[in-house]
């Protein structure tokens, strides 16, 4: 891989929230770089760090520790780029007092109180690539339904021509029909206009149906990280084991061991374990990870790498069937 072929490259990134003895280090030492026109998924459980390492990309919030590097000028969308968020809660990302076409021009107009009406025929175009008619464009966000204002959202991000996309929970908020539709529309925009997403979700399914590459966190660091295909069906790490099994509509190889594959509640992330941050969870611990954090290493094979000192926990549990 060149450096031309690295949109973003991430290297050992903090993110912490508060001071002093109350502060939440959110995200700890993480690495990882995407390639253009690739979608990375970065998935765990809620407090593990995934939406505020997307934050920090997007500038939302400052980072503690660690670089953040990003190559964004693409032919495609001229010098200077920049990357775009869109949020689980298409509401709150939206003027509600705003036209819904005025809200896709928004990013064409940096800076400016009220939005030119010359700009109106472009947004409408957009509205129409995302799906949504011309009938629409003078409706309020609030007029709309949620499916169609997470529509909305995805033009405003056409608009604002960054050619990296950060999908936080794009479609968490929408009806399981309405989250199919979505999917889709982010796929064919990737391949019509070159984009990259990192894509944010606790959802295996909708991870297998987007990404190229996935990320798994745990209490703010990454402990797995793979092709997806190869992950979802071998799981290296057992933290990664413990969330295919948990997911309902995945077809799991020995089913019948997933309630033994994690144990205890999740640690208090002001204060997380020594060494291994998985151990007091992890049904495979030892001595070793109560004094040596693991480090992200080669599993199966030079692209598939997980944090633990086992490199074959026991017997791995992946999918047998992981969906297209």
């Amino acid at each position: 891989m060149s450096n031309t072929d690295v949109i973003v490259d991430v290297r050992n990134l903090a993110v912490e929230y508060g001071r002093g003895r109350k502060a939440l280090r959110a995200v700890d030492d993480v690495s990882f770089s995407v390639q253009r026109g690739e979608t990375l998924a970065i998935i765990g459980e809620s407090g593990s760090g995934k939406s505020s390492t997307a934050h920090a990309l997007a500038g939302l919030v400052a980072t503690a520790a660690g670089s953040i590097t990003m190559n964004l000028d693409d032919p495609a969308f001229g010098k200077g780029g920049s990357s775009h968020l869109i949020f689980q809660n298409p509401t709150s990302a939206l003027n509600n007092r705003m036209a819904s076409w005025a809200c896709v021009a928004e990013p064409m107009a940096p800076g400016r109180l009220r939005i030119p009406q010359s700009l109106r025929p472009k947004a409408v175009e957009l509205l129409r690539r995302v799906g949504l008619g011309a009938e629409l464009a003078d409706r309020l966000p609030t007029q709309l339904s949620g499916g169609q204002r997470q529509r909305v959202t995805i033009a405003r991000a056409l608009a604002s021509k960054a050619p990296l996309i950060l999908c936080d929970e794009p479609v968490a908020s929408l009806d399981v029909s309405l989250q199919e539709e979505v999917l889709q529309l982010l796929a064919d925009l990737r391949e019509e206009h070159d984009l990259t997403y990192i894509f944010i979700s606790h959802d295996l399914g909708s991870v297998a149906r987007i990404a190229d590459r996935v990320a798994v966190m745990y209490l703010g660091r990454i402990v797995e990280i793979g092709p997806v295909a190869t992950v979802l069906r071998t799981p290296s790490h057992p933290y990664t084991q413990a969330l295919l099994a948990a997911a309902p509509h995945i077809e799991l190889e020995r089913r019948s061991r997933r309630k033994a594959l994690v144990r205890g509640e999740l640690p208090d992330p002001r204060n997380p374990p020594s060494g291994c941050r998985f151990r007091n969870r992890c049904p495979f611990a030892m001595d070793r990870c109560a004094s040596e954090a693991p480090s992200l290493r080669a599993a199966s094979n030079s692209a598939h790498s997980s944090a633990c000192h086992l490199s074959s926990p026991a017997t791995s549990i992946g999918i047998s069937n992981p969906p297209q």
